[in-house]
């Protein structure tokens, strides 16, 4: 409840900008988030006014019918400190208010929102609740308390579905709630899945309109108004179609209308097709209208410089405000074959047919190249979505909403850069396990204009790790990615690495087999060959009897037309023994049926609508290729099918005390750390380093040997001597105070320093690197390797993005080529990897919770029988970077 007196207003901060937010709702529409100011207070009265009776009393817990002077001044002058309201609005309205007020100096406010009543029901508290509490955390709160009604069930709810540990009391009808705001894992599973509904609702919305109206319809042909709206028609969608042209009374025989304005009925979908400079005005109309998307085809945005950048920033806020998603500008368009739609809001003038793969790209141009390459191959299409510039709706959305669409299995997407990579990692790791993604991924060197306003820089290493850890099959071409696609689309996935070839053409077979070997799958015996005189039965039955073995998960057959019988005869009795073998559920099956590439007639097995469905065999040029896509979908098989593993974390973390030791050095300027307050850090996550002494002179040597006890090492302080294969800077294995004192002088003279490190030796082992590396747009990766030149040289390290599970961190440790070292390599005694495990994992762990570290490096690690020693460690640290996937739920 919140209190009503007057109370001493205390100074205030800066306006807290970064708590600005567009949010999208649980109907798909948006709001704009923000902080609110003395300046509200018109707005604030007006909004108060609209609320029903019943509202006001449920939140105010009386009639309360108007606001007073006084009570407005307080709750639009708030310190963003101890006290702080954030406002939804929609347009220039006020539709929902929350607040907190400090209780006193505790580290707890109270809580309370309340939203207007026409727009209830749409996720906006538990908005409202998740931004409050990121809010009051940034002020150094950690609990919210609440009072509400009994008989307020909904307001109850709110709060108790948020995944948050919440007590509740009640007396005399009203419920006392009490509650840490720390995420927790429900509360951060409930706001993502919640994020997952409102964002696929989104796209649901733009690809499944009841109405399209088309501004800027033409009837010049050469105009891009005029093709979008023969593609419509063309497509015959099921809902009205309204021409908007203020010249004309109709264009292609539909009446048109001078603005959106004046169109009698909604309008879901506004296709927009004018010149850039008078998009604002048609973008007002449609705000007004209360159209719920726009496809932006025109350009002249972002791509043509700072002006067009600022134009088209200005332009998404102003339609997020005001409840639109948009698509573009520069964009080619969207498609949904549906049959209840038939959309074709798009400029490609021909379109694959009904499919079940989804497809994103970024480029206009490139997306009808795609789109008529779908058709040519036979690969059908759910739905097609080419964004242009990106300035709002991304490929991320389409995760999203292509996560729960019934009517896609398989997602095709060319990226040229990432809006937000983390975030795509984070849905792409969960969609793959379901759906399999092929990614084409270009601008590795560079990132057009249109493109760069909202382009996060992503290293290359960091995109692999992305895709690796992710399940995502990437590959380097479209040609590719419809070879992948093709098998994905039509055949299932290999329950194992065994593959069965079987041809009429020994020189097909073999090249097939090695390329299958080269790829890493086995071969299932060797290449049958009927020859090149079997007829069409002899052919069938040796198809017939390679996929009824029980030790063959894939099937190869390679085909050359002999020169007397049809090639046609031979293809429906390969179909037909396929279909009495019942594999079209458990192995997949491709071939290079006569060449032909896509799905040849004679190979369809046709769907529910008559188009090919599952079971139909993809024919591909040349046995490399489909060997090639057989590959990629047996590693995305075997990702799939490998557990997903656990996010845990370590015994004997003192998270609090590494944090506080961070923040003291941070406040003092402090950014590489020294030798002492690397181990400090490390200690705070059970990482525990060889104990050592740094000493300048050969006393101190011989003294810091006695106390560490014999034997020791001594290490040159200069990282280059230190870490050279020949050993230059170190001195291993010293015994006896004479080695001691012959190897200083021998370290003297290398390095011309009296300092050198005296360290006990560790076990004898294999050595590691643990590093950190940061990627300031995507986040911290841990890598791994071994050390040498070799290793060096041929970069032989291994990666993985935060936050890593315990599958990860096995995955990790066996990734580089030169792992059979630490796994009895050749006879040797393996490495303890459970202990190397271990470290990694608290390595991840410091990383994932200080975002302040900014370089970490273990190294040399040994890994031995015993267990997995650090020798020396390197950490710096630095202000945090932006975190792009974290805190509560907001649009880029």
């Amino acid at each position: 409840m919140d209190g009503i007196a007057q109370e001493p207003e205390q100074a205030q901060a800066d306006y807290p900008r970064q708590w600005e937010a567009d949010v999208v709702l649980s109907d798909g529409g948006t709001m704009h988030l923000r902080p609110i100011t003395p300046d509200d207070a018109e707005k604030l009265v007006a909004f108060h006014g609209r609320l029903s009776d019943r509202t006001r009393y449920y939140r105010y817990f009386g009639p309360y019918p108007r606001m007073p002077k006084r009570d407005v001044d307080r709750f639009t002058h708030v310190d963003y400190v101890n006290r702080v309201a954030l406002v939804a609005l929609l347009g220039d309205d006020i539709v929902a208010v929350g607040r907190y007020d400090r209780l006193g100096e505790q580290k707890s406010a109270e809580v309370a929102f309340v939203v207007e009543d026409q727009h209830q029901g749409r996720g906006l508290g538990s908005i409202l609740l998740e931004h409050l509490a990121a809010a009051a955390r940034e002020r150094g709160l950690r609990r919210f308390v609440a009072e509400v009604l009994a008989e307020n069930s909904k307001m109850v709810r709110v709060f108790l579905d948020a995944g948050y540990q919440v007590s509740r009391a009640m007396e005399e009808g009203v419920v006392h709630l009490e509650f840490d705001i720390d995420p927790t894992e429900e509360s951060v599973a409930v706001a993502r899945a919640r994020e997952q509904a409102a964002e696929a609702r989104s796209v649901y919305n733009l690809l499944r309109p009841r109405s399209v109206a088309v501004i800027g319809a033409s009837t010049d042909r050469a105009k891009i108004g005029h093709a979008v709206l023969t593609n419509l028609l063309t497509a015959d969608f099921t809902g009205p179609v309204y021409p908007v042209n203020p010249e004309h009374r109709s264009v292609r025989g539909v009446r048109a209308y001078a603005s959106v304005l004046d169109i009698p009925d909604e309008v879901d979908l506004a296709v927009v097709a004018i010149p850039a400079a008078g998009v604002t005005e048609v973008l007002d109309a449609c705000l007004a209208k209360g159209v719920k998307t726009l496809v932006i085809v025109s350009s002249g945005f972002s791509e043509t410089g700072p002006a067009g950048r600022e134009v088209e920033r200005e332009m998404v806020r102003a339609a997020r405000a005001h409840g639109m998603r948009v698509v573009g500008p520069n964009a080619l368009g969207v498609v949904n074959t549906d049959p209840e739609f038939r959309l074709n809001a798009s400029l490609a003038p021909h379109l694959p047919g009904r499919g079940r793969t989804g497809f994103f790209c970024q480029s206009g141009a490139l997306g009808v190249a795609i789109l008529e390459t779908a058709t040519q191959r036979g690969l059908g299409l759910s739905t097609f979505v080419s964004a242009g510039n990106r300035a709002d709706v991304s490929g991320n959305d389409l995760l999203q909403y292509w996560q729960t669409d019934p009517a896609t299995d398989v997602v095709l997407l060319y990226l040229e850069s990432f809006g937000n990579p983390r975030k795509f990692a984070r849905l792409a790791r969960r969609l793959a396990r379901t759906k399999p993604i092929v990614v084409v991924k270009s601008g590795r060197n560079a990132v057009r204009p249109g493109l760069a306003a909202t382009s996060v820089q992503i290293d290359e290493t960091s995109v692999q790790a992305l895709f690796e850890q992710s399940g995502v099959i990437r590959v380097e071409s479209v040609a590719q990615m419809f070879d992948t696609a093709l098998l994905l689309a039509h055949q299932p996935l290999p329950p194992g690495e065994r593959v069965a070839i079987v041809g009429n053409s020994s020189a097909l077979g073999m090249i097939a087999a090695d390329v299958a070997q080269a790829q890493s799958l086995k071969l299932a015996g060797d290449p049958v060959d009927v020859g090149a005189s079997a007829g069409p039965e002899e052919f069938a039955a040796a198809v017939r009897d390679a996929a009824l073995r029980e030790d063959v998960d894939a099937l190869v057959t390679v085909f050359a037309p002999p020169v007397a019988v049809p090639g046609a005869a031979y293809a429906r009795a390969m179909r037909e023994a396929l279909q009495e073998a019942d594999v079209a559920r458990s192995k997949p099956v491709v071939t290079t049926f006569l060449a032909a590439e896509g799905v040849p007639d004679e190979l369809v097995v046709p769907g529910p609508d008559g188009t090919a469905g599952k079971g139909s065999v993809p024919s591909y040029p040349s046995p490399e290729r489909a060997v090639l896509a057989l590959a990629r979908v047996t590693r995305y098989a075997q990702w799939r099918a490998a557990p997903k593993g656990h996010f845990v974390r370590p015994q004997g973390v003192d998270a609090d005390r590494a944090r506080s030791l961070v923040e003291n050095w941070l406040a003092a300027d402090v950014t590489g750390l020294t030798d002492d307050q690397a181990v400090e850090l490390l200690g705070c996550y059970g990482i525990s380093v060889v104990p050592f002494r740094q000493v300048d002179g050969v006393e101190q040597a011989v003294a810091a040997a006695v106390e560490l006890g014999y034997p020791v090492a001594l290490k040159a302080v200069s990282d280059t001597l230190r870490h050279r294969s020949d050993l230059v800077g170190v001195r291993l294995g010293l015994g006896t105070e004479d080695a001691v004192r012959a190897a200083y002088a021998d370290m003297r003279r290398v390095s011309g320093l009296d300092a050198v490190y005296v360290q006990r030796m560790a076990p004898p082992g294999t050595s590691c690197v643990i590093d950190l590396t940061d990627d300031p747009s995507f986040g911290t990766l841990v890598s791994f390797g071994l050390s040498g030149v070799a290793s060096e040289l041929l970069g032989d390290k291994a990666y993985r993005a935060l936050p890593l599970s315990d599958v990860d961190v096995s995955a990790l440790v066996r990734a580089p080529r030169a792992a059979p070292l630490l796994t009895g390599y050749r006879g040797a005694e393996p490495a303890n990897l459970a202990a190397l495990e271990d470290l990694v994992l608290r390595v991840a762990t410091l990383a994932e919770d200080l975002p302040e570290v900014r370089e970490l490096a273990l190294q040399p690690v040994l890994a031995s029988p015993t267990g997995a020693s650090v020798t020396g460690a390197r950490v710096a640290i630095g202000a945090s970077p932006a975190a792009l996937d974290a805190g509560p739920r907001r649009l880029r």
